[in-house]
């Protein structure tokens, strides 16, 4: 029983103890709620009044700055171009309006391409803001600039009166205000004794303030905005509070204010720990991102700081030329891969990119791996910017241009062999016509030789007419010697080459050699040459073969007309800087399905043919800076047209 009784006694203690615990703080927030309703009470008239005094002063000041910086632009607009050119003139104006205790510090005159011409005393002038300026001598209006740090946190704004003389723009009077001075010599002392006085923006950053010492309070504060200059600046004020009469009351509060402070600066503290530790994730991630991506690219990536120095290579980069990154990093000109022969033009076209005077596209450099192999290399550079704007080095993307330049020789030399397989073609296919032109001075020979023999035999041969005799039959042996070695050069595979060619005896040439097929198959060959032909520059063995493919081409097209129309007109004529090769013939024209394939590689309309015959020629043609196209003949048929300059472009 007595076990009992005392276990039931000890839980009503319990419940004491525990009222007793929470009873001070439960006294403590109704003593706050208490003080705080009763100040509240007994500050709310105040307040109201204190606010509507607090708007009025405000706009009595709103329309007070507006007209101070009214006036101020309609005398800053007052002075003239005259004034302008004159310093001392222009000194002693803006010295006046700089000494009228407006918040005006310094005077600036741009002319209208907005440099300056002339500005006063009050400090280094900054850059002048072009932009505002252009706009106001567009709207013939005062223009007002956002706010900048002259230094140490001396925020001002300029104004950009523009100014016209004859109807014409003469220039802009930019006056340039302290955001300071003007709020020190703008509210009067009476107003400055009631408030704290700020100029902040839409963030609530504070360029300027006039108060004193006392800090205003948190509450009841009026905002209007700061028009002119605007640009989101606002005025705002803060009404100060005399102490309160009585301790108790200032305890309470301070009670208040502390406790508010402390929950507040304690949430702040976390929201930006939390926002601080979600930016430093964040730039890890991107970091790593960017490193990945960097690292998995083929092409090599370089930074140099302005000095030259190596600052960072992918790895890329370090596995083109054989060094590592940590041998490379830090590197100043000359680089370990440079080649030796060439580091006097790598070293100036360096300096060259670093002055910021290096190509704008693309450029190819010699290279040097750390094993002594020499590549070719392409490099794009790029400016690197910092988060300020400012440039900081150069960036350079490389690509290792090896196996481009064996292909493209590659190419070369396949389009070579090929050009020499046409021409084999072409002549082959001109056998039968070239051995009947041969067989006509082998005959001649023969019947000369035989008639000097006939001559000596008979024992009566005259000594002259032996000679003549002779004499033919060495000028048919020239002759045939002449066709053979014209067939040698033409077929023969050469390096290209780049020479004055006569055209016009190039064109005789060709012509000597398809004429006699062409009379045999019942063709006209009209040559119409204009006087005084100027050389072409570029190979004559690959234009011979240009002008001998269009020619056959042309006589091809006639095989089924009329024999009255198998005509074939070659003319080449003078056109400034140029000369303008025609070959026209009459046959049945091409088709406008056909006409746009005509130079596609392999195409062809010939049951024979290989489809490469106008795709070498326009190609040797392009390659010499000229123009193959084929228009229609009026006349039936087609004309194909070659352009070749006169000088290399």
């Amino acid at each position: 029983m007595t076990g009992m009784s005392l276990s039931r006694r000890k839980v009503p203690d319990s419940h004491a103890a525990r009222w007793l615990w929470l009873l001070p703080r439960l006294s403590f927030v109704l003593f706050i709620a208490a003080v705080a309703a009763l100040l509240w009470l007994s500050d709310r008239a105040d307040n109201e009044e204190q606010r509507a005094t607090l708007i009025s002063d405000m706009l009595w000041l709103e329309q007070n700055l507006r007209f101070v910086l009214g006036h101020n632009a309609e005398l800053l607009g007052q002075i003239g171009p005259r004034q302008a050119r004159d310093p001392a003139a222009f000194e002693s104006h803006a010295r006046t309006l700089t000494s009228n205790q407006t918040g005006l510090t310094r005077v600036v005159w741009l002319d209208p391409a907005g440099a300056i011409l002339s500005g006063s005393s009050g400090g280094a002038v900054p850059e002048p803001d072009r932009e505002a300026a252009r706009l106001a001598l567009t709207i013939g209006k005062p223009v007002y600039g956002s706010p900048y740090d002259a230094g140490r946190e001396h925020w001002q704004f300029d104004v950009h009166v523009p100014v016209f003389s004859g109807g014409q723009a003469a220039g802009v009077v930019v006056g340039s205000y302290s955001l300071t001075r003007v709020l020190d010599e703008s509210v009067p002392w009476w107003l400055a004794e009631r408030y704290r006085i700020v100029v902040v923006d839409a963030g609530g950053k504070v360029f300027a303030a006039r108060s004193k010492v006392e800090a205003p309070a948190g509450d009841g504060s009026y905002q209007l905005a700061f028009d002119p200059p605007g640009r989101g600046l606002a005025l705002e004020a803060f009404p100060y509070r005399s102490p309160p009469p009585l301790a108790g009351r200032l305890l309470s509060a301070a009670l208040v204010v502390l406790a508010v402070a402390v929950l507040w600066s304690m949430w702040a503290l976390r929201r930006h720990t939390q926002r601080r530790l979600a930016a430093e994730q964040a730039l890890r991630d991107e970091h790593a991102f960017r490193k990945a991506m960097e690292d998995s690219v083929q092409t090599g990536l370089r930074a140099r700081d302005l000095e030259g120095r190596i600052t960072y290579v992918n790895p890329a980069f370090c596995a083109m030329v054989g060094w590592t990154a940590e041998e490379l990093i830090g590197r100043k000109p000359p680089m370990p891969y440079w080649v030796e022969e060439q580091i006097e033009a790598t070293q100036a076209l360096h300096d060259r990119i670093l002055a910021g005077e290096g190509p704008e596209r693309g450029f190819e450099v010699s290279f040097k791996r750390s094993n002594g192999e020499v590549f070719p290399v392409l490099i794009h550079e790029a400016p690197l910017i910092d988060a300020s704007g400012r440039q900081t080095g150069w960036m350079s993307s490389v690509i290792d241009i090896s196996d481009q330049r064996r292909a493209a020789e590659l190419a070369r030399q396949q389009a070579e062999r090929l050009q020499a397989t046409q021409r084999l073609i072409a002549m082959g296919e001109m056998a039968s016509s070239l051995a009947h032109e041969l067989n006509q001075p082998l005959a001649a020979i023969a019947g000369y030789n035989a008639g000097c023999l006939n001559m000596l035999n008979s024992g009566k041969a005259n000594l002259a007419d032996v000679e003549a005799a002779l004499a033919k039959s060495t000028e048919q042996a020239q002759r045939a010697g002449r066709i053979i070695r014209r067939i040698y050069e033409f077929v023969r595979r050469a390096e290209p080459k780049s020479e004055p060619c006569d055209l016009a005896g190039l064109i005789d040439e060709v012509i000597g050699l398809v004429e006699p097929d062409a009379r045999r198959q019942g063709m006209r060959i009209q040559l119409e040459l204009g006087a005084a032909l100027p050389p072409v520059q570029g190979d004559r063995i690959l234009l011979g073969q240009v002008v001998l493919n269009l020619i056959r081409n042309g006589i091809d097209a006639m095989r089924d007309v009329a024999p009255e129309r198998r005509s074939l007109t070659v003319a080449a004529e003078h056109d400034a800087d140029q000369v303008h090769l025609r070959i026209a013939d009459r046959g049945h024209g091409i088709p406008a399905d056909v006409a746009e394939r005509l130079f596609e590689p392999f195409f062809t309309t010939k049951a024979e043919g290989m489809g490469m015959g106008l795709n070498i020629c326009r190609s040797v043609v392009e390659g010499h800076k000229g123009r193959l196209w084929i228009d229609p003949n009026p006349e039936g048929g087609s004309i194909v047209h070659v352009l070749l300059p006169t000088r290399r472009r």
